[in-house]
């Protein structure tokens, strides 16, 4: 794998595994609990699972073509400092239709974690497809600012998580 993917990879995988023992330290019937109107813990991260299930296939699906696809450029990058910017803040969004309609609910948390485990690994051989020239190329679609490289989307899926990781907090 190349090495800046590696890193960005190894920090996501870091800091899941952190929220994952956050989660051992609460009940199942915090787990699962839900303030009125929100999210609970499991829906969160089950959320997170979704998000991070479909922008992985999305990927994979446009590498056969990654020849064929423009790299990023400046713009790109202006818009990544944005986003990271917006899911620091303690900003709420809709989650994407796509994302909510593919959100399971998982039997328990073992499940949940198995789940984001085959996940993770799949994420990691989409990575090491690519080579140091396919790093710069448009092949994630991120809903609200287009079209970024992968590293980009790493960024995105690590911005994601701390964007929500408050409200885990809140919950635990």
């Amino acid at each position: 794998m190349n090495d800046k993917l590696r890193t960005r990879f190894e920090r996501l995988e870091v800091e899941r595994h952190q929220l994952l023992k956050i989660r051992r330290s609460i009940s199942l019937e915090q787990f699962n609990r839900a303030p009125t109107g929100k999210w609970s813990v499991h829906q969160v991260l089950a959320h997170l699972i979704a998000a991070e299930k479909i922008s992985v296939a999305y990927i994979n699906n446009k590498f056969k073509g990654i020849d064929e696809v423009a790299n990023t450029g400046f713009a790109e990058d202006v818009k990544v400092v944005l986003l990271k910017i917006s899911q620091r803040l303690p900003l709420k969004f809709k989650a994407p239709a796509v994302v909510v309609a593919n959100t399971p609910v998982y039997a328990d948390f073992q499940h949940l974690e198995q789940e984001w485990d085959l996940e993770r690994e799949e994420l990691r051989m989409l990575l090491e497809k690519f080579d140091g020239s396919q790093l710069r190329k448009k092949i994630y679609n991120h809903i609200v600012i287009g079209r970024l490289n992968i590293e980009q989307a790493l960024i995105f899926f690590r911005e994601h998580f701390f964007h929500h990781l408050p409200q885990i907090r809140r919950l635990s």
